[in-house]
């Protein structure tokens, strides 16, 4: 075994292509960190796959819930698909005398890798400098990539395959992770970073980078799978690159071209790895780039400047030495994370719903989200039990993020999604929204539901269609069935089916003046005690409003609301008189604050309950006179209030769980809430008067063992 230690090589025994990264006083039992490594767990029932271009990016864009799943015991594997080589120069352009630093690419590489290893180990354990094992290994015959493996937690891996990165934002080139994916060139090149145990090039194909990604899939199972956005947002003025050839031509978004490359690799990675044979089904998050820069901050203060911390690591923002002479760090990030806009954000692409649990007629929960890109209902074995049965398919293909369901006049569901459609000849790359209806119930007692119908976009060009929102969907009193999405342009775009069926065409809804507005996606809506329409959506600096005068009429913006900056995901509750209620989360505090609207009046700001932290949609109901929220808290946990008239204290305790929890009322009128775990598999909790609720209750009706403090 190969050994680094002190910034010399010590040979030792061991397995050929198998080396050690020790610190440089790892031989005199190197430095006590704040924690130690929490053990793997010995029944591994979860289990994470983050899929980045940069060594950086997971950083950046996927923490605080990276660390949670390290921090977890999980198997936790990150996969870095480029070197982000750049110019080579590991500097800022800035620093004087940059431009005469030589270009040392191979060693700007193993400086960044040296900075994630460093970051995910201090994640990990509390020491930067605990050792990893590095040696190469294969995913396809024929090509080889650096694995490497935390000692003290060799549950967490890292894989690097160091393709050849863009080395630019977002002009066109050819060499790129974007020009393999779209054709423009037949392979890609790695590079060797320095000191590496893999000793030479390699050239991909487009289908062998997606064929690696599935061996990755295939060896580790996950149950939850991370990735960056495939569908960024564009720049309002596009850039003119001249003599871009015509297959590199496209819309400029606000993200790096190989963040949304590597996303789009890792979708076709998962549309094969799902087409074979595999263990356990797989959740998909991904996550919102550098447009975050532009949206109000999602982090409060604490959980930014924990991020930074570990971004400090990794920019060897202090010069500590690593014992390697390539360098311990990147210092194009440096210590500048506390400058950046990147550093105070988490944004899934996909919003979250809490609509994705209704009742069925008997009084039993029915509960659906996506899985292996396909719909998935659990079924309460009797009303009121909070026992679930196994997932059973309810249909779809590459869908993508939350299903939202409806509950029609006579009892029966229909579901909304979103499917993407991978490029193939003759079909464009493209997404479009999508809906089943229940056409009946299995023998084993779920809902049945027939094929999933394409609604189209409000965007007829296939790039445009790959920005549009998520759908959000309600029944009004005559039937009609209304689904809003965000559109291309930032506006609100809707069609409507008397029953679910005869669809109109797609419609933007009206503005205050004719004032185009420009909205981030998590829309809400529902129908008021009076029959009518409320739809809201933020920008960066308000929420709008638009509502029907009554039961069947257009909706029209309902005037502005003065409401402050919210950041981005909002959720409605109708009230008993006619009003209806708002949760937001406060930017910069992550507070949850909650907005009234009586039937006849203006909005106001009515209580602010007490910071937890966390990010997100915040689940909203009213039940009666109680008021029930449930929110994700700083460290991933679901945390649940109610009081009456208004959220009470936050009650101790709570689980891990993915997307947004959903509060539903069962048979006996009681609020229940329903979360789904990184498992894939359904807690919950129920209350029990006096705003009170019982123990998160797992699956099978024990309770929950993975239940934790805050």
């Amino acid at each position: 075994m190969l050994q680094v230690a002190g910034g010399g090589l010590v040979v030792g025994t061991g397995a050929v292509g198998a080396w050690q990264w020790l610190a440089p006083d790892a031989q005199e039992g190197g430095r006590s960190g704040e924690f130690t490594a929490r053990p793997a767990k010995a029944a591994v029932s979860e289990s994470f796959v983050h899929i980045m271009a940069h060594a950086d990016d997971s950083l950046y864009f996927m923490n605080p819930e990276l660390e949670q799943s390290i921090r977890s015991g999980a198997p936790c594997v990150t996969v870095c698909m480029t070197g982000g080589e750049s110019d080579g120069r590991n500097a800022l352009s800035r620093s004087p005398g940059y431009a005469k630093l030589p270009e040392k690419r191979a060693e700007f590489v193993r400086a960044r890798i040296n900075g994630l290893r460093e970051a995910t180990a201090h994640m990990a354990t509390g020491d930067w400098l605990s050792p990893w094992t590095v040696e190469k290994t294969t995913l396809l015959p024929g090509f080889e990539v650096e694995l490497q493996t935390l000692k003290a937690a060799p549950q967490v891996q890292l894989i690097f395959m160091e393709l050849v990165e863009a080395r630019v934002m977002r002009a066109p080139r050819k060499d790129s992770l974007r020009g393999l994916w779209l054709g423009a060139t037949p392979g890609l090149t790695t590079l060797v970073p320095a000191a590496s145990p893999v000793e030479r090039t390699f050239q991909y194909s487009r289908q062998q980078v997606v064929d690696s990604l599935t061996a990755v899939l295939e060896r580790y199972q996950p149950t939850v799978v991370r990735t960056l956005d495939p569908n960024p947002t564009h720049l309002p003025k596009q850039p003119h690159y001249a003599d871009t050839p015509p297959v590199l031509r496209g819309i400029s978004s606000h993200d790096h071209q190989d963040h949304t490359a590597s996303a789009h690799f890792a979708q076709a990675a998962l549309a094969q790895y799902w087409g074979r044979k595999h263990t356990r089904p797989t959740a998909v998050d991904s996550y919102v780039g550098y447009e975050v820069a532009t949206l109000p901050n999602s982090l409060d203060a604490a959980t930014t400047a924990h991020k930074i911390e570990i971004l400090d690591i990794y920019g060897w923002a202090d010069g500590r030495d690593c014992g390697d002479p390539a360098g311990c760090g990147d210092r194009k990030v440096g210590n500048r994370s506390k400058d950046t806009r990147w550093s105070d954000n988490l944004r899934h692409r996909a919003t979250g719903t809490q609509r994705w649990v209704q009742p069925l007629p008997d009084g039993r929960l029915a509960a659906f989200a996506i899985l292996d890109g396909r719909a998935q209902c659990w079924t309460e074995a009797k009303a009121g039990s909070g026992i679930w049965s196994k997932a059973v398919p309810a249909g779809g293909s590459m869908l993508e993020g939350q299903v939202q369901v409806v509950r029609h006049g006579d009892g029966t569901l229909r579901l909304f999604s979103v499917r993407t459609v991978l490029p193939a000849p003759g079909s464009a790359h493209r997404r479009e929204i999508v809906t089943a209806a229940q056409t009946g119930m299995t023998p084993g007692g779920a809902p049945a539901f027939g094929p999933w119908d394409s609604l189209g976009s409000p965007e007829e060009e296939p790039q445009r269609s790959m920005e549009v929102g998520y759908p959000v969907a309600v029944v009004d009193q005559d039937g009609t069935v209304h689904v809003f999405v965000k559109n291309w342009d930032g506006g609100v775009s809707f069609r409507s089916g008397a029953g679910g069926r005869d669809w109109t065409e797609w419609e933007e809804l009206a503005t205050d003046s004719g004032r185009p507005v420009r909205v981030e996606d998590g829309l809400d809506a529902v129908l008021d005690a009076k029959g009518r329409l409320h739809v809201v959506a933020a920008d960066t600096k308000t929420v709008h409003h638009w509502m029907s005068a009554g039961p069947g009429e257009p909706l029209e913006p309902a005037g502005p609301t003065r409401l402050p900056a919210a950041t981005g995901p909002l959720t409605l509750a109708p009230l008993s008189a006619g009003g209806v209620r708002l949760a937001v989360r406060q930017p910069a505090t992550a507070r949850v604050v909650i907005a009234d609207r009586q039937a006849d009046g203006g909005w106001r700001v009515t209580s602010q309950v007490e910071r937890i932290g966390g990010y997100g949609r915040v689940a909203l109901a009213q039940v009666g006179s109680a008021t029930v929220v449930a929110a994700r808290d700083g460290k991933g946990m679901v945390r649940l209030s109610a009081g009456a008239g208004r959220p009470g204290p936050w009650q101790d305790g709570g689980v891990p769980h993915r997307g947004t929890a959903a509060i539903v009322q069962d048979a006996k009128g009681r609020p229940v809430v329903v979360v789904l775990g990184m498992d894939g598999r359904l807690s919950s909790a129920r209350g029990t008067g006096a705003a009170a609720f019982t123990d998160w209750i797992a699956h099978d009706g024990s309770v929950n063992s993975d239940l934790q403090t805050s």
